[in-house]
């Protein structure tokens, strides 16, 4: 059995990642992110989604980009609504 880097669990379904060659082992995808996933420059949280670049500094959105100073960037949301039928029709339910 492998073990855990970050909370040190002994664990038969351990997972590896490898990062410019050197090996991680984890249990799960928290230790995982709490490991590997790079830091809010803004409000220090862990960044597991695209977040935004401005030079060397890493944001998880574009509003604590901005509240650092960094003027025009905006997080990639589209403004038209995807088309979800699925969705609809179990929104439509739970409202009846």
């Amino acid at each position: 059995m492998n073990k855990c880097e970050v909370c040190g669990n002994e664990y038969d379904q351990t997972f590896d990642v490898v990062i410019d060659g050197e090996r991680h082992v984890f249990d799960c995808f928290e230790c995982a992110i709490t490991a590997l996933a790079p830091v809010c420059g803004h409000c220090g949280c862990k960044i597991i989604g695209h977040g935004v670049e401005a030079g060397q500094h890493i944001y998880c959105c574009a509003s604590c980009a901005e509240q650092e100073g960094v003027q025009g960037l905006r997080d990639h949301v589209r403004a038209a609504i995807i088309h979800r039928p699925y969705h609809e029709a179990v929104l439509s339910k739970s409202a009846e």
